[in-house]
């Protein structure tokens, strides 16, 4: 293990618990992917198939548009980068635009594999207008570190909501379903080969579902055809220090589906 991924697994906590409680798996040996329904109030959606070929191919933003359940409606579905970053920036959909400095929109690569999709702006966030730039923020830089991203380097980040919850609070469902087309459009402007929902208000805007994290862990999901990874926020592994070893079996399950992902496509 070299100094450096020692530095970035100390920032998380971890320490010495870099060695998994399973077998390690070579990078170019990744493990068929475990796939469980979401557990849901209503009929969950269905996952994809534990075989990650041709149906995780890329899809085209017509996947995304072709009127199935949940697709984004119009206008919103025609917008380009430029607009739908006005569109936001303008958005008086539902009362979250009365206390807010600014939306936020996203930051990063806009042609990613990678689309991590979190809970809304904190109060720095609303300040500088880039989601996860507080303590939440260094904590999930050194998480992508620890698997060899970066911020912005084929990495795309972005929220359920675009609008601080007053008090930091968790987004409420009608506020999640005023900015879901905003999170649609991006997914389709994007067309990431992975989905990583950091904590359950992002899980369940993109699953449409009664998400618990804990049961949603360790299995692919899917927002339509692009899988999707459940895993913790990293403000809730902050103050929950115990659920860090979990998190990074998390993120080398995210490693291993990326890696079946670019073969099965032949990236």
């Amino acid at each position: 293990m070299n100094s450096r991924r020692e530095i970035l697994l100390r920032e998380m906590g971890l320490g010495p618990l870099w060695t998994l409680r399973r077998p390690a798996v070579k990078e170019t040996q990744i493990e068929s992917v475990r796939v469980g329904p979401v557990e849901t109030q209503s009929a969950p959606l269905p996952g994809p198939s534990s075989e990650l070929g041709a149906g995780f191919d890329r899809p085209g933003p017509s996947g995304v548009e072709a009127g199935l359940p949940g697709s984004v409606p119009s206008p919103v579905a025609a917008l380009d980068w430029a607009a739908l970053k006005t569109a936001v920036a303008e958005c008086r959909a539902c009362g979250l635009c009365q206390a807010r400095k600014q939306a936020v929109l996203g930051v990063g690569d806009v042609n990613a594999d990678w689309l991590f999709v979190g809970e809304g702006p904190g109060a720095e966030e609303d300040e500088r207008g880039e989601p996860f730039v507080g303590q939440a923020g260094r904590l999930l830089d050194a998480m992508l570190a620890a698997i060899g991203l970066k911020r912005g380097n084929d990495v795309y980040i972005g929220n359920a909501v675009k609008c601080r919850p007053p008090g930091n609070r968790t987004p409420e469902v009608g506020e999640m379903a005023a900015c879901r087309p905003y999170l649609q459009r991006q997914i389709a402007l994007i067309r990431p080969k992975l989905i990583v929902a950091l904590g359950r208000p992002a899980a369940q805007t993109l699953l449409q579902a009664d998400v618990k994290i804990g049961a949603a862990r360790g299995q692919l999901h899917a927002y339509q055809d692009i899988p999707v990874i459940v895993t913790y926020h990293p403000a809730y592994l902050l103050r929950n220090l115990a659920d860090k070893a979990k998190a990074w079996e998390d993120l080398v399950f995210m490693k291993r589906t990326m890696a079946r992902l670019k073969a099965a496509s032949g990236a």
